[in-house]
């Protein structure tokens, strides 16, 4: 569907996203909607910019990253994209490893400590 278009509500509805996140994201330039008055319009490009921000978020990336990333497109063009995400999605492997490491650790923690209470309180009973 190239021509595909959708309106404010259309667009938080098919990502999920409040009108306020949907605000934000024109108001730091990650989306760039056609106006007519008050009314916007999405188009294919920011319908594919959207989900570009929503995949950068899930994979736990910040906002002015997702920015940046999209500015080596309209900038260099798409090989250098391409060569930028490769070398950005090295890094955040490592930073979600590492994630997943203290995640993990804070968990055994917990539940060490969610085992000893139980023990103690069966003894009290």
């Amino acid at each position: 569907m190239p021509d595909k278009r959708l309106s404010f509500k259309e667009m938080c509805a098919e990502f999920d996203v409040t009108p306020r996140t949907l605000r934000y994201y024109e108001y730091i330039e990650l989306l760039h909607p056609e106006r007519d008055g008050r009314a916007r319009s999405y188009g294919p490009r920011e319908i594919a910019r959207m989900k570009l921000i929503m995949r950068g978020r899930k994979f736990g990336y910040t906002l002015e990253g997702i920015r940046q990333w999209l500015l080596i497109y309209e900038n260099e063009g798409t090989e250098a994209q391409m060569h930028a995400w490769v070398k950005s999605a090295d890094r955040q492997l490592i930073e979600l490893a590492e994630q997943r490491a203290q995640l993990a650790e804070a968990m055994e923690e917990l539940q060490r400590l969610r085992d000893d209470t139980a023990r103690t309180l069966e003894k009290m009973s």
